[in-house]
């Protein structure tokens, strides 16, 4: 299995314990390995702390909720093993998107998370991407990061219903499943949903159903533009190394963009 076997916790920067507050306190299994390296969550922890609506109290259900979906999004996103996944009875686990039909914890892993609750729209097809290509379209469209808050927490455990808030400055290019690239315009890209979560008496996640219009956020994606840019043809603002990092706009090898 490739990445590093290291069970290494995140840094200062990535828990964001150098910015004052830990909002991610994920450790691996030390038998797992992360998929590519160590995660770094810099670039979304500043777009979090500087662009976040609330402060919740420590202590608070919010604070629970968000570290817990914060741990669960750096388990799915970079442990690749399920098996070896601590946020999640990966017995029970199923994932749905507005009522849609379940995934389980394999088909989440591979698949990834973000395709799963994106589907397929008029500008974006989940199928047309793998985990790493979903990854890539995303760095491009957000370098500085697409950070993830949890605004408010209606019920406590086993069923924990939350309505939370994605966000970011769309500073990067997006491009569709047609191939048309479209650069953001650098203004905050936010957009609104509910979760219906399930979870056992360890707090670990056992059910996730997620209710938003994945068509908002694609639609954003193509009218949040920049009227006067063009693409340069394979000289554009993002391009790819053939290791899968990015060049220009920010991005840092292993770094973030989500959550």
């Amino acid at each position: 299995m490739s990445g590093h076997s290291d069970g290494e916790a995140l840094s200062a920067e990535s828990s964001g314990l150098a910015f004052g507050e830990v909002i991610r306190d994920y450790v691996p299994n030390p038998a797992a390995s992360w998929r590519s390296g160590r995660p770094d969550f810099l670039q979304v922890n500043r777009t979090f702390f500087e662009h976040r609506s609330l402060e919740h109290e420590v202590g608070s259900l919010e604070a629970v909720v968000s570290k817990l979906i914060k741990n669960w999004a750096v388990e799915t996103h970079h442990v690749a093993d399920v098996h070896l996944w601590k946020t999640m009875d990966i017995s029970k686990f199923q994932a749905a998107v507005n009522g849609g039909c379940p995934v389980l914890s394999q088909q989440m892993a591979d698949m990834g998370a973000c395709n799963l609750f994106l589907g397929e729209s008029e500008t974006y097809n989940c199928r047309l991407h793998s985990f790493e290509s979903m990854q890539k379209v995303f760095r491009a469209a957000f370098p500085m990061g697409f950070a993830w808050e949890c605004l408010e927490v209606f019920s406590g455990p086993p069923t924990v219903v939350f309505k939370w808030r994605h966000f970011g400055k769309y500073t990067g290019v997006f491009t569709a499943k047609s191939g048309k690239k479209y650069k953001g315009n650098g203004q905050m890209l936010s957009i609104v949903g509910m979760c219906i979560a399930k979870v056992d008496t360890k707090l670990m996640l056992t059910g996730f159903d997620v209710y938003y219009n994945p068509e908002e956020l694609t639609e954003l994606l193509t009218t949040m533009v920049d009227a006067n840019w063009r693409p340069l043809g394979d000289e554009e603002a993002v391009t790819w190394r053939l290791d899968g990092t990015s060049q220009g706009g920010g991005c840092r090898n292993n770094s973030c963009v989500l959550m």
